[in-house]
């Protein structure tokens, strides 16, 4: 059995501003990552058939180990949507088999990914982010939690109205 997980959120910014959060390294690393964690770095390749490499960073009291995303995107439509495919990978973006790098059974590998942004008003826009099919199991949740965390770091650029 498989579940998308959908969080949506309405910040304060532009449409303008909320993309470049997606798109723009300096951004990235500004809230990547659950609460505790940093992102000290995000080599961004943003256009369709580009790769990009993000770091999340656990703190020390968790071991301090860097941890690599890659989001290989597949369609692109400028300051609306970006579907991506989002994978663990090595810090040069080589895809990890999540099972080899001790994750359970129900951690996706080629995890597919809808970012939406919409303008509510001009100094407005709402958020989607979409990962589709998740195995319904023990990752679920904390992938909801991890995901809502970052958003909540997205929102301390901004002040953020979540519905």
């Amino acid at each position: 059995m498989t579940k998308d997980l959908v969080v949506t959120r309405t910040y304060n910014a532009p449409v303008e501003a909320v993309w470049a959060a997606w798109t723009d390294p300096k951004a990235v690393m500004q809230w990547w990552g659950p609460t505790c964690f940093t992102c000290p770095s995000a080599v961004m390749d943003v256009r369709v058939g580009g790769l990009s490499i993000v770091c999340m960073r656990a703190p020390q009291s968790m071991g301090g180990r860097d941890m690599y995303n890659s989001w290989a995107y597949t369609r692109i439509v400028p300051k609306e949507s970006i579907e991506f495919i989002q994978n663990l990978a090595t810090k040069d973006g080589v895809s990890l088999d999540p099972l080899t790098v001790g994750m359970p059974p129900d951690f996706p590998k080629d995890q597919r990914c809808l970012v939406t942004c919409k303008a509510v008003s001009p100094t407005q826009t709402e958020l989607t982010v979409t990962q589709f099919e998740w195995t319904v199991g023990h990752m679920f949740p904390l992938a909801e939690q991890g995901l809502n965390q970052c958003l909540d770091k997205m929102a301390a650029v901004w002040p953020v109205t979540v519905p």
